[in-house]
């Protein structure tokens, strides 16, 4: 069983589904195999462009973040880590919250879901929470580089306890689709993307299982391995 630098736990659409579909042709990637997909053509935005402003989201897949990424605390294998993911699913149930949106959040896109949002919260802090044994803390260099960007007192405290700054209260689960866009990018993206997005838009949103990622290290794409359904 290979090892990787980083795991992180995400949500990341059934492949054969529309959104996954969708996630796979605007990123050019298939995150489980690693394989490069045909990438989508969107009206009004030219394709070298699409692929400068998706460098981040290609390599960490087409995702949406329920436990950032982090290094094993020695002592735990991935074996152990995915043993420990499957109790935790075994006591959630599954998670409907309203249709996705496409929304700027600052000057990057994503896809976000709608009222009520409250039950991805709660299944991002009990991963969260039932995992934590397995992360290695954070070094200080790392832990100043997240509080460069500017930390409210909750999110320095988060930072402290869980080791990054947006969980529990400070989370917002969204499906990342662009980097941090030029200013006079965002309205032109948001605008080519809308139709495009807009029938994955129509009906509630759902999160029937989650999957545990792996990171290669130096740069190299983040990894699907396990998919694990919430049986709760």
């Amino acid at each position: 069983m290979t090892d990787f630098q980083r795991y992180a736990i995400y949500f990341a659409p059934n492949p054969q589904s529309a959104l996954g579909q969708f996630g796979d042709a605007w990123l050019g990637r298939d995150c489980i195999s690693g394989a490069d997909v045909a990438r989508l053509n969107v009206d009004g935005l030219d394709p070298g462009e699409i692929a400068t402003a998706t460098t981040s989201p290609v390599r960490y897949g087409f995702h949406g973040t329920l436990k950032p990424p982090f290094a094993l605390r020695p002592g735990y294998s991935r074996s152990d880590l995915e043993a420990a993911i499957n109790t935790c699913c075994a006591k959630v149930s599954p998670v409907l919250c309203g249709p996705l949106m496409l929304k700027a959040i600052g000057r990057f896109l994503a896809l976000v879901p709608t009222d009520p949002v409250a039950p991805s919260g709660g299944l991002a802090a009990s991963l969260v929470r039932g995992l934590d044994d397995f992360r290695k803390p954070e070094d200080e260099a790392a832990m100043n580089k997240r509080r460069a960007v500017g930390l409210t007192d909750r999110q320095e405290a988060y930072l402290t306890r869980w080791g990054y700054p947006y969980v529990m209260e400070e989370f917002r689960f969204h499906l990342t689709l662009t980097n941090k866009l030029e200013t006079d990018q965002v309205d032109r993206f948001e605008s080519a993307l809308k139709p495009v997005v807009a029938p994955l838009c129509k009906e509630p949103f759902a999160i029937a299982d989650v999957c545990l990622f792996g990171d290669p290290g130096g740069g190299k794409p983040f990894r699907l391995l396990s998919r694990f359904a919430l049986t709760g």
